[in-house]
């Protein structure tokens, strides 16, 4: 499980392809397609 922790990261969903950025770090986990996403190095 990978959780927020900072502004600017990146998370890709690998269903879909979704790109999210993230501009308020809440500490949660992101998930879209019922996966969760993985951060993008």
């Amino acid at each position: 499980m990978v959780n927020v922790s900072r502004e600017g990261e990146e998370y890709e969903c690998e269903i879909c392809g979704n790109v999210v950025v993230v501009k308020v770090a809440g500490g949660g986990e992101l998930v879209c397609c019922g996966q969760p996403m993985n951060l993008k190095k």
